[in-house]
């Protein structure tokens, strides 16, 4: 079992970010099969061709052999610092990397786990190695995520929102309890049931960098050393409802549903947004799109937190199912 000490100082200074990086070597991790988790049918279909295409005509597996099941080159996933961490800004961050500690990071991974392909072994032990992972990761990104990627992102905000307002009724301790069964506040501190390091980290009045993820799903990671900062990556809320929508869909009959100005709202949530937001988004009345959230809500789709001075929507698990469903097919 892995234990955080947490002090006063660390509950001031923990703090949620996102990470695409991260994201993307989850992906990675499922499809190469180094993680017994699996993909929806649906995704998997989707994204296996395109992943093994990859392979094949990039460097992808040069890339890979820095990702295990249980760690990875830091280098190739740089620690997200907010919630608006962009790929643009992940890959930035891995280009710059100096070649020593590139190769520092590579010679540990192979000693975990030795790679027989020499090719592979070229590029890795190649001077121009950095960049080749890179180009290999961005074309991933660009084939395999991307496209996905703002569905990802509000999913995992929306999670930040929960929390956040969590944190304001109740405290730290429900919002720890609430991110994982196999995590638990007790006497001071966060253990981690499930792990397989077995110690005691304290968090030094450093905080703790808690990260929503959907890849991580159903389990939860960890990271404790250098140089990312103290880390916890747990999945989101509404990877049930995700997995069960198979992509992008035409909504023909959600007005006929709901109504165009509610469909229109419940569209538009797929990021949290405050009333006035909406109304000039959507260029609805204030007063209208107030009522609207109101049935909305009352009916299970939207649910609400204060951030900052302001109160911001969001969809429930429910309204993303019913956002991202598709009309039956006719019988017969």
């Amino acid at each position: 079992m892995l234990r955080f000490e947490v002090g006063t100082d660390d509950v001031l200074r923990s703090r949620f970010a996102l990470s695409p990086a991260f994201e993307l070597g989850g992906l990675l991790r499922i499809l190469s099969g180094l993680t017994p988790r699996r993909l929806p049918a649906t995704w998997l279909g989707r994204l296996l061709p395109a992943f093994q295409e990859l392979r094949r005509t990039t460097e992808l597996d040069a890339a890979l052999a820095l990702h295990h099941r249980t760690f990875g080159a830091s280098f190739v996933t740089s620690p997200p610092s907010s919630l608006d961490r962009t790929w643009e800004e992940d890959m930035a961050a891995l280009r710059a990397t100096p070649l020593p500690d590139a190769r520092r990071e590579i010679a540990r991974c192979l000693a975990a786990r030795p790679v027989t392909d020499p090719h592979v072994r070229s590029v890795l032990h190649d001077d121009g190695a950095v960049h080749a992972i890179a180009d290999a990761l961005d074309q991933a990104w660009h084939g395999l995520l991307a496209r996905d990627w703002p569905q990802l992102q509000a999913i995992c905000e929306r999670d930040v929102v929960h929390r956040t307002g969590r944190l304001g009724r109740s405290g730290w301790a429900a919002v720890l309890d609430g991110l994982h069964p196999g995590l638990r506040w007790r006497d001071g501190g966060i253990d981690v049931m499930h792990s397989a390091t077995d110690r005691t980290v304290a968090l030094q009045g450093e905080g703790l960098l808690l990260i929503p993820s959907i890849f991580v799903w159903p389990g939860i990671a960890t990271h404790t050393d250098a140089p990312w900062p103290k880390s916890l990556i747990y999945p989101a809320r509404g990877i049930a409802a995700l997995w069960e929508s198979p992509g992008p869909t035409t909504h023909d009959a959600l007005p006929a549903l709901l109504g165009r100005s509610r469909s229109r709202i419940l569209t538009a949530l797929g990021r949290p947004a405050s009333t006035t937001q909406l109304a000039q988004t959507l260029r609805l009345a204030p007063g209208a799109v107030g009522d609207h959230l109101a049935v909305l809500r009352t009916a299970g789709l939207l649910c609400r937190a204060r951030s900052g001075r302001s109160v911001l929507y969001y969809r429930t698990p429910l309204g993303d199912a019913l956002v991202g469903g598709t009309r039956c097919a006719e019988d017969g």
